[in-house]
């Protein structure tokens, strides 16, 4: 899978709560219009309450080699 142009936080390699961890300060810095994509190789349940709470919106695919790809944007 190529890795999606913008700002990408590619977390299928770290262990919990490393992707949420590097997600979230990630998101603190995002301007208003761009898109954050964490990859990973679960879904993130627990995130997306998170990034409802917070103002945010998302997008979830998953790719044929088992990485979901979460699109992130200010709601």
């Amino acid at each position: 899978m190529a890795a999606p142009a913008g700002r990408v936080v590619d977390g299928r390699e770290l262990l919990p709560p490393e992707p949420m961890t590097r997600t979230l300060a990630a998101l603190q810095l995002l301007p208003r219009g761009e898109e954050l994509v964490l990859l990973l190789y679960r879904e993130p349940f627990p995130l997306y309450a998170v990034l409802a709470r917070d103002g945010f919106t998302h997008r979830t695919q998953l790719a044929p080699d088992g990485t979901y790809s979460i699109h992130i944007r200010h709601a």
